[in-house]
């Protein structure tokens, strides 16, 4: 499936992975801490970090030879990856934290605890969701914007509703 957001969900979409990334953006960086913060065993947890790892999402850094020990880093592919974060974040915090946030995202240049808001790169402006229009990229190679069913996803040519 040729989709920007299947494609992400194939490296970050299991609910370990996210939760790997978010203390990663924290700081957390070894082995130990992420299996101490999160309760996640082991072996899941080896499995979800190589697969970060595979995908550019975390380097793995020795910090020890002898016993061999290694941090795990975001790569700036992983840093892409804090709006996403932050969004989750707000939605839990509105939909799912009923004693009110749990964290709080602080600008630094002006010391005000802040909401990121999608804003337009051309103009600057904010753009609420009612203000977007999605239109087909080159790489709609599955026409996922035909709803209708009208045309076949692998040939482009229309189907014959004969």
């Amino acid at each position: 499936m040729h989709c920007s957001v299947a494609q992400c969900l194939e490296v970050v979409g299991e609910w370990w992975s996210m939760l790997i990334v978010r203390d990663a953006m924290l700081g957390v960086t070894r082995f130990d801490q992420f299996q101490e913060r999160l309760g996640i065993s082991r072996n899941i947890l080896k499995q979800r970090l190589d697969n970060l790892t595979d995908h550019g999402v975390l380097e793995k850094v020795p910090y020890s030879d002898h016993p061999p020990r290694y941090e795990y880093r975001l790569t700036a592919k992983g840093q892409d990856l804090s709006p996403v974060v932050t969004t989750m974040r707000q939605w839990g915090d509105k939909y799912a934290a009923p004693d009110g946030p749990p964290v709080q995202l602080v600008h630094e240049r002006c010391g005000t605890v802040f909401q990121a808001e999608m804003t337009c790169s051309n103009c600057g402006e904010r753009v609420p969701a009612r203000e977007v229009r999605v239109v087909s990229g080159p790489g709609d190679l599955d026409r996922l914007l035909d709803i209708s069913g009208k045309y076949s996803a692998k040939s482009k040519e229309p189907i014959n509703a004969e």
